[in-house]
């Protein structure tokens, strides 16, 4: 077992969780999504925190067609060219055009009337709004010979959504390493696609440790707690795209453990342990994985200071296994997985095959702070708060770890750097959003 004796930075932290888990960006493989509402529908959480494996290439071009952005009328732009209020071109009016409808010529010297999304037909270069017409309605179908008139020129072009103007057949709709959200699907299907290929997600086993943990519903002896754990970090990695397979170690002898361990590990690309990597008695994941090489250690960081990782060959298994050992209190837990995890596993997720990751880090907001707050000068405090309607950062409960209801209640997490004791109200820091 290594531990060392001097604290490590958050940020040197964070580079070392980010070196250990970016090969399994080489490994996470392709699967392919098929396409359709209803697939989407039936499974949601299937298409929920994707990320594109490979270029994708149109194979159609948006819009496929020449298309009216307006109602209004298509026309030749030169037979508008003398138009003025005084005096109008008239012009005889053709058959109406829908969208849906097969594509139609246009006759010089007429006005064609077109809807929204209708092919505008071939010989017209221009749409003109219905309402800058005279009438400014459409004529009734039963109407023969009716006249439309225009007071004013029209630049060619004008309403007429181009074909390709937002993509061309052949070029890349998307690039590897999109997350997928809902105006992605949309235009990969609006392409034609009915398949898109993605990155396999992370599978994680998640163990919370502890003798004193138990299943929500069951009946507590004295001493005992109820596992809040699993179910926050279960929740949290699947809100960046990890598969999760939790199971908790409600023990604390270091066989047990590497049990639970030996078990998972084979369906596993990462290991997250929960608890007993502080420095007191029957430590347990101290305990069983030091002895492996894991190493464990102190991060200036509160809440959420002791911290262990490193690789173990656990079980059957023949290559290392990247393991991030977490602390045991619920908001630590969850702190600690927001400075180190999440921002590199999300890393992972973006990254190209043949490119370093970077941290994936939330974006950094700045704000004064409502009212005035001591702080450890040897520790980056993350404090739980919330913004506050005229700008300010409010602080919810205190900074003790076990606070798991004011993380709850907290909207985001106030930066306090190290070396920095005395806030005063006013003062300004940095934050991170949370609640999205």
């Amino acid at each position: 077992m290594r531990q060392t004796g001097a604290m490590r930075t958050i940020e040197d932290h964070r580079r070392a969780v980010l070196a250990l888990l970016a090969p399994i960006a080489q490994t996470l493989g392709t699967e392919t999504l098929p396409l359709s509402a209803d697939r989407v529908a039936a499974d949601p959480a299937l298409y929920a925190h994707r990320v594109l494996a490979v270029d994708l290439i149109a194979p159609s071009s948006l819009p496929s067609f020449d298309n009216s952005q307006m109602d209004g009328y298509a026309v030749c732009a030169a037979d508008l060219a003398e138009a003025t209020p005084g005096q109008p071109v008239r012009l005889p009016v053709a058959e109406r055009v829908a969208a849906g409808d097969p594509f139609r010529a246009h006759r010089p010297g007429t006005a064609t009337p077109v809807m929204t999304g209708a092919p505008i037909p071939s010989g017209a270069d221009a749409v003109v709004q219905i309402e800058r017409a005279d009438p400014p309605v459409f004529p009734s179908d039963a109407v023969r010979d009716a006249t439309v008139a225009f007071t004013a020129p029209v630049v060619a072009g004008t309403f007429v959504r181009a074909t390709g103007s937002d993509v061309a057949r052949g070029d890349v709709l998307l690039e590897a390493g999109t997350p997928l959200g809902a105006a992605h699907y949309g235009v990969i299907a609006g392409t034609g696609l009915t398949e898109v290929p993605v990155r396999r997600r992370p599978r994680v086993l998640l163990v919370s440790t502890g003798h004193e943990i138990r299943d929500a519903g069951t009946e507590l002896e004295p001493g005992q707690i109820f596992d809040s754990n699993s179910l926050a970090l279960s929740v949290a990695l699947q809100q960046i795209g990890c598969t999760v397979t939790a199971r908790p170690c409600r023990s604390d002898e270091a066989d047990d453990l590497l049990a639970v361990l030996a078990d998972g590990a084979p369906d596993a690309d990462l290991v997250v342990t929960v608890g007993g990597v502080s420095a007191g008695a029957r430590e347990v994941v101290r305990d069983a994985l030091g002895p492996l090489g894991v190493e464990f250690l102190k991060v200036a960081l509160q809440p959420g200071g002791p911290q262990g990782l490193g690789r173990i060959v656990i079980g059957a298994g023949e290559h290392p296994l990247p393991v991030v050992c977490l602390p045991g209190n619920p908001v630590s837990a969850l702190v600690s997985f927001e400075a180190f995890v999440r921002p590199a596993l999300l890393a992972v997720l973006l990254a190209g095959v043949d490119s370093a990751p970077e941290p994936a880090l939330r974006e950094v907001r700045r704000a004064p702070v409502a009212h005035g707050f001591d702080s450890p000068p040897a520790h980056h405090q993350l404090r739980r708060g919330i913004l506050r309607p005229d700008g300010t950062l409010e602080l919810v409960g205190g900074p003790s770890s076990h606070l798991l209801h004011s993380y709850a209640a907290s909207t985001v997490l106030v930066h306090v750097p190290v070396g920095v004791t005395d806030v005063a109200a006013g003062d300004e820091l940095d934050f991170w959003r949370i609640d999205g």
